[in-house]
């Protein structure tokens, strides 16, 4: 259902059922469902996408499409090697990054995110440093100006960047100003950044411009991405890593592809 209203922006209820063979009364209680977990939008009839200044809840984003943030945490982790320094900013996709990087050695990581650094902390081989500013409540984050003061004393070998949306002409948004002013810095202060960003993503309204994806060395996804996407990663020199094994747009299946990875890059 989440799908469907990604790609039409609005569905009815009538033909969601129609849809699932399923009754209208079965689809307004999950419709209720979702809207609880701020997934959707109610609307007469139907049910839309959240405005583009209203992030899903927190609680609700960690069990959202978790199997296609473990894929994509674990090829972020493979991409970055022993021994580097990364940031890693806010995100439940930059979470299953640092999870995936645990057995890792000799990493110095720096982070914003707290959930991160409790992910790490236990790393026997890794030296975790963690900002200071103001811890927001509901997702642990730290933002504010003191953050982006201690953003810029670094400057290391990887960022590794979470995202709430990407549009048709390729902007990367979010939903907070105060969050994005500290994503731009670790952009500034990244020698490589890599981007990780599931299909729910592609298309997905925000209201803060953080960056454009030609700025962005390397996105990983879960899905093959809308035209768009590689086209600009294509104009712009970048990779794309997609951890799936669905089949290419001409109908093949390489040999990449069936391992569960597959990647252009120009």
């Amino acid at each position: 259902m989440l799908d469907l209203v990604q790609e039409q922006g609005f569905v009815s209820v009538e033909a969601l059922a129609q849809h699932f063979a399923v009754t209208a009364q079965t689809i307004r209680r999950d419709i209720n469902a979702l809207c609880g977990a701020g997934l959707l939008r109610r609307y007469h009839g139907g049910a839309g996408l959240p405005s583009s200044v209203e992030n899903v809840h927190y609680q609700a984003r960690r069990i959202l499409l978790p199997e296609a943030k473990a894929r994509i945490g674990a090829a972020i982790a493979a991409r970055i090697p022993d021994k580097a320094s990364v940031f890693i900013t806010l995100g439940t996709t930059t979470e299953a990054v640092a999870l995936a990087l645990r057995q890792h050695h000799g990493l110095r990581v720096i982070t914003n995110n707290l959930n991160v650094a409790s992910a790490m902390a236990d790393s026997p081989d890794c030296e975790v440093i963690v900002a200071g500013g103001v811890v927001r409540q509901r997702d642990r984050g730290i933002t504010g100006e003191a953050t982006i003061d201690f953003v810029n004393q670094f400057k290391v070998d990887y960022a590794v960047l979470g995202i709430s949306g990407i549009e048709a002409d390729g902007t990367l948004l979010d939903f907070d100003y105060h969050e994005v002013r500290v994503i731009q810095a670790i952009l500034r202060n990244a020698r490589s950044t890599l981007l990780g960003a599931d299909h729910s993503k592609f298309g997905r309204n925000a209201m803060v411009r953080v960056a454009s994806l030609g700025e962005i060395d390397e996105l990983y996804t879960d899905a093959e991405p809308p035209a768009y996407v590689r086209r600009v990663m294509n104009e712009q020199g970048g990779r794309l890593v997609v951890t799936d094994a669905s089949a290419s747009a001409d109908g093949s299946l390489d040999s990449d592809r069936r391992s569960g990875m597959f990647e252009t890059e120009h």
